[in-house]
């Protein structure tokens, strides 16, 4: 993906994308991050807890948004914060995953040269982040709204 911020306007859809979270990735996770809670991974702890199941680590959620949203930018450099709150948990079910729906709409665009991304993140039609803003800033290669 490539991005121009110059015809960009509040409201402006940026990009959609679906990414799936299943079991394995959440161990991969535990692995790098070093958070091992067994709510991430052990079906009985989970619901011995009053959760529904294993759900995915919330700095996964956020990872995963921040992913799309650097792919789509092109350059890691150009994202100047980024921040959320985590709302809901997103539950990975075994066998199978979870679905993740990333979006990024103009929220703002800033006299300074930046531009706030909105991102949507959303698991079964639901909101899993709150919130959830980035501050991008203006370079020469071109950010195009999705059309």
């Amino acid at each position: 993906m490539s991005a121009d911020l110059t015809p960009l306007a509040p409201g402006d859809l940026l990009f959609e994308t679906t990414v799936t979270v299943d079991r394995a990735r959440l161990v991969r996770y535990a692995g790098a991050s070093g958070d091992f809670n067994p709510i991430h991974w052990n079906e009985r702890f989970a619901r011995a807890v009053g959760l529904d199941g294993v759900i995915a680590h919330g700095m996964l959620t956020m990872g995963i948004a921040a992913g799309v949203l650097e792919e789509w930018v092109g350059d890691p450099g150009r994202i100047v914060s980024y921040a959320t709150r985590f709302s809901r948990p997103v539950p990975v079910p075994d066998p199978g995953e979870a679905e993740l729906t990333v979006t990024g709409t103009v929220g703002a665009v800033n006299e300074d040269g930046t531009v706030r991304v909105d991102l949507g993140v959303t698991c079964n039609g639901r909101g899993v982040l709150a919130k959830a803003q980035a501050l991008i800033a203006v370079a020469h290669a071109p950010l195009l709204p999705v059309r």
